[in-house]
């Protein structure tokens, strides 16, 4: 019996519907750069917001970035559509693409309009455990018919900054406050990676994150998402909470340092990069500034 790609023709276009967010966009390209090195003649299409679009920019895997538009999807005319996502916008996209195989976990909502049902990736890669991000959007195209290998990094493009100064990338704002390290142990490392490390701290925020309290250092906030990858790639490392930035800082191969909060550490926590991921029974806020000290000291030995 023939799986997926086996019937797909020499050519063939694969539409990848991920639509947002900063971390899933990331650990989408592991399993995107696996799907190219097996088939390297598809044309894969990934079918994404504006916002994050960016993350996929310059990336070899990456054919053609869509917008999530209806008319877009039909003009593409794939020959597989592919749904990360799972929701109803993305089904509606999917059926609007009319591709005549349409694929999507068999455990997503909305799942009877797949005729290529994906099982779990535990069944996938032979596993009794949790398994992270990248492993459970890698087994799709395991499923699919990518003979089963290591998967690799996130894969991310950008030239690295040109500061000449070493420079450490802080984020210090998280969704909820389960899962924000408090302002003022943020400080306190930035002055600790001054001071002693000669090492500058970069705090960056979104557009609606409140950046008063870091003022006294270089702050960027809502900046384009080519510079934070730009920044990210070139820094010495990245201190924060579980968020976005942290995963693209790992994409890059940057040593990453993560106070954990209220997130599923199975899942998210930080992808075949040098790491510490720092927790505490009694909650984020209980992690010690010491803690983080003595976990930079380590990572900013080791090269990179």
């Amino acid at each position: 019996m023939t799986n997926v790609l086996d019937r797909q023709p020499r050519g063939a276009r694969v539409a990848i519907i991920r639509l947002r967010s900063l971390g899933d966009c990331v650990l989408t390209t592991p399993a995107i750069a696996l799907l190219k090195q097996f088939r390297p003649d598809l044309r894969i299409a990934v079918v994404v917001e504006d916002h994050f679009a960016p993350l996929f920019a310059g990336n070899p895997d990456v054919d053609q970035i869509l917008p999530p538009t209806a008319a877009a999807l039909a003009r593409l005319r794939p020959n597989l559509a592919l749904n990360f996502h799972g929701g109803a916008t993305s089904v509606r996209l999917m059926l609007s693409a009319a591709a005549g195989l349409r694929a999507g976990f068999a455990h997503f909502r909305f799942s009877p309009v797949y005729n290529v049902r994906i099982p779990r990736a535990q069944e996938i890669l032979g596993v009794d455990r949790p398994v992270h991000t990248a492993e459970h959007l890698a087994s799709a195209m395991f499923y699919l018919g990518v003979p089963q290998a290591e998967i690799p990094r996130a894969r991310l493009f950008a030239a690295p900054s040109t500061r000449t100064r070493p420079y450490a990338v802080l984020h210090p704002f998280a969704s909820e406050s389960a899962k924000t390290w408090p302002a003022e142990n943020f400080l306190a490392v930035a002055r600790h990676l001054n001071t002693n490390l000669g090492i500058e701290p970069l705090f960056v925020a979104g557009p609606a994150d409140d950046l008063s309290a870091f003022r006294a250092h270089e702050c960027l906030q809502a900046a384009p998402l080519e510079e934070v990858k730009s920044l990210l790639a070139g820094a010495a490392l990245f201190i924060g909470n579980d968020s976005g930035p942290a995963h693209i800082a790992a994409a890059f191969g940057r040593p990453v340092i993560v106070l954990w909060g209220a997130s599923d550490f199975d899942n998210w926590h930080p992808w075949r990069t040098e790491n510490a991921v720092l927790q505490s029974p009694g909650g984020i806020h209980a992690i010690p500034v010491s803690d983080v000290a003595a976990a930079i000291e380590t990572l900013a030995r080791q090269p990179v």
